[in-house]
């Protein structure tokens, strides 16, 4: 699952299903035509989004491909029907398991990461002198809240040594 935050992602259709990914992903979608280790490109895109810029098609946009590896072909899992009407002999049982593709998403639209005007929040101390007194803040701030908690309960008596007679 791509995540929330300005990263790049995009939403592909693949065998009627719809897929929000990220490059880096691996997910199963219907059997695809390849063998396992060759690369295809998946070209309806509906939506892409590279950090703040987002692009919406209609229905599809045109120029962008999504390329993906396949990794294997596996089966789903058995999923059974039955239908039964009681007093009427009619008993219907089907069942059957899925083909599947694993898939890992290696680019989106030509891109590997973010390059969208996303801005970088990373607080970082630059000199030594900063480095020591956000030490010594953190540090205090430890101090206060081991001092701030409530004092353990009072520990119970030790107990008797057992005679010969209980051992026995």
């Amino acid at each position: 699952m791509p995540k929330s935050d300005g990263s790049l992602s995009a939403v592909v259709v693949s065998g009627g299903k719809q897929y929000r990914v990220a490059p880096g992903d691996q997910i199963l979608v219907d059997r695809l035509a390849g063998e396992p280790g060759s690369s295809i490109k998946l070209d309806r895109v509906l939506l892409m989004r590279d950090g703040s810029d987002i692009k919406v098609g209609n229905p599809g946009i045109d120029g962008i491909d999504i390329e993906v590896k396949i990794l294997a072909h596996r089966r789903g899992p058995r999923i059974e029907t039955l239908r039964y009407k009681s007093k009427k002999r009619v008993r219907v049982h089907r069942g059957g398991r899925a083909d599947l593709t694993a898939i890992e998403i290696l680019a989106v639209g030509g891109l590997k990461e973010a390059t969208g005007s996303e801005p970088k929040t990373e607080d970082k101390p630059k000199t030594k002198a900063a480095k020591a007194s956000a030490e010594t803040t953190s540090s205090s701030e430890k101090d206060e809240t081991v001092t701030g908690k409530a004092e353990a309960p009072a520990k119970r008596a030790p107990r008797k040594p057992k005679t010969d007679k209980e051992t026995k």
